[in-house]
């Protein structure tokens, strides 16, 4: 059995999109066992795929500066792994890829694409066209390695258990939308009026939605949607990790941010109606295996300002995620679900 360690510290959306590749890898690859080497967080999205052993991750404590990362090469190198895949390419992966390096060990590290990216987001000369998605640079890591992977690129429904009192909700023929209304960066997230006639013209029709994902500023609002809208629940707070996406592959349909929500309805094979600000498609982002006709999107040349999301985008001196109307997500949404 070939070992090999694999590193993705953050962010919760990315390290998802390492579990889909991670998925098929190991489809493709029945000799090999996966070392996944993340924050302890994120271990619910490996659970699932053979042949994985989760090994946590933490820069505040046990693993904090140089001497934490040689502990970790310490407690790593016990797996006898053959190769390592550095996925993240940071300061922290990059000491940690060294210290294997002078082992012996075969190193393979991701390509950004920085350059590219660049070009996306300048202001002046953007070149707009779609660049190599993320979970492919994944891929090309393993292949560096020495392996062959062929991505499907397609959504796969998971089957997974009801979470103990989601079986009122869940087990009914109602259709069930998922809605995550919030991101790490306020350049991501709907103005909380429009998204309110979203869920309002969503409860409207019959459909039971669950909101997700947000700290506590966000789960006092979501439960004021909640209290406001009859037929919406928010669950924000109230679920671990792995309970949501159980909840998640339940559903009919997950509207998201660019946030993390739509990397988790990939996971689950849900497709996902996901709505873009700051932020394109094109960046090679879009949940796997979701489709960009999905994306809800203005069309302007100032567009995208930042890759992650964390610049202001002022298309005509309005923020690009405050120019998408509530009736264009509203649409999607019935086209989607197929209905008036």
């Amino acid at each position: 059995m070939e070992r090999i360690l694999v590193t993705r510290f953050s962010a919760m959306g990315d390290v998802a999109m390492v579990a889909s590749v991670i998925t098929e890898f190991q489809e493709q690859h029945q000799e090999t066992e996966i070392i996944m080497v993340s924050r302890p967080f994120f271990k619910p999205f490996f659970d699932q795929i053979p042949r994985v052993i989760f090994h946590p991750f933490d820069p505040k404590t046990s693993h904090s500066g140089v001497f934490g990362l040689f502990k970790l090469f310490r407690e790593l190198r016990s797996y006898r792994s053959d190769r390592l895949a550095d996925l993240h390419y940071n300061l922290r992966s990059r000491i940690l890829s060294f210290f294997f390096r002078i082992s012996g060990i075969q190193i393979a590290t991701i390509d950004k694409g920085r350059k590219e990216k660049r070009a996306l987001t300048r202001q002046r000369n953007k070149v707009l066209r779609p660049l190599r998605h993320t979970t492919e640079r994944y891929a090309d890591v393993l292949r560096k390695l020495g392996y062959t992977l062929s991505l499907s690129h397609q959504l796969r429904p998971q089957f997974r258990l009801i979470p103990a009192g989601m079986a009122s909700i869940l087990a009914t023929k109602e259709k069930k939308v998922g809605v995550a209304p919030f991101a790490q960066h306020p350049y991501k997230v709907l103005p909380a009026a429009k998204m309110e006639e979203v869920l309002q013209a969503l409860a409207a029709s019959g459909i039971r939605v669950l909101l997700f994902g947000g700290g506590t500023y966000e789960r006092k609002m979501a439960e004021k949607w909640a209290r406001d809208i009859p037929g919406v629940t928010s669950l924000i707070g109230r679920h671990t990790l792995r309970e949501e996406l159980d909840i998640i592959a339940h559903l009919d349909l997950m509207v998201s941010m660019d946030s993390s929500g739509m990397h988790m309805a990939s996971l689950m094979g849900v497709p996902c109606i996901s709505v873009w600000g700051a932020t394109h498609p094109y960046s090679g982002f879009l949940g796997y295996g979701q489709k960009l006709e999905d994306c809800v999107q203005i069309d302007h040349p100032m567009r995208p300002s930042s890759i992650y999301g964390n610049k202001s985008c002022l298309c005509d001196g309005v923020e690009a995620i405050a120019r998408i109307e509530s009736q264009v997500i509203i649409k999607n949404i019935q086209e989607k679900l197929n209905i008036a």
